[in-house]
């Protein structure tokens, strides 16, 4: 992975222990972990922040960050992956959702017929609602495990390129000091 892309466009630690709304947090976010840069910090934050994007909640972000520093994974990444899902992205997503959660329960699909008002609300409550989280939770579980393992593939991969560049760079120093001589 583009370690010096993501220090460049993800906040500093000392940017983000001085913000007055995260006093409350205390020395937690002084933790280096959660701020390191590195195979495991990623994935994990991968992990975090793509499952909590599928989930329809309110405060996001905030779920992601306790996640982030309960599983020591990298916490302005896994904040910053919740915005997969944003106002423009979460009604397609959260469709998509609701019509793997109807296929999992083996009902029809509702159609989109929304009026802004208690009795639909409490009607279709939870017509749409258990697909919908069901839906989420299963979307949000596969997509999260794909990101990780992704993650950790294309982050070993990567390593293992640069090792072979560095051999053979090594191997054609070390020929051309031969020939020279």
């Amino acid at each position: 992975m583009p370690k010096k892309f993501m220090k460049r466009y993800l906040p500093t630690p000392e940017k983000v222990q001085a913000m007055q709304s995260l006093r409350f947090l205390g020395d937690i976010l002084h933790e280096p972990n959660l701020w390191h840069i590195n195979r495991h910090s990623v994935a994990r934050a991968f992990l975090v922040g793509i499952w909590f994007c599928f989930i329809p909640m309110p405060f996001q972000m905030i779920a992601a960050a306790f996640f982030a520093i309960w599983f020591n994974a990298n916490l302005p990444l896994s904040v910053v992956l919740v915005w997969i899902s944003n106002p423009v992205t979460m009604p397609p997503l959260f469709y998509f959702n609701y019509k793997v959660g109807a296929w999992a329960l083996n009902r029809p699909v509702l159609n989109f017929d929304f009026h802004l008002s208690w009795s639909w609300l409490s009607d279709r409550l939870l017509d749409i609602g258990i697909p919908l989280y069901l839906g989420s939770l299963m979307v949000a579980t596969v997509s999260a495990c794909v990101a990780y393992l992704l993650i950790q593939y294309l982050w070993r991969r990567k390593i293992r390129s640069d090792w072979q560049t560095r051999r053979i760079n090594r191997i054609k120093e070390r020929n051309a000091k031969d020939h020279a001589s």
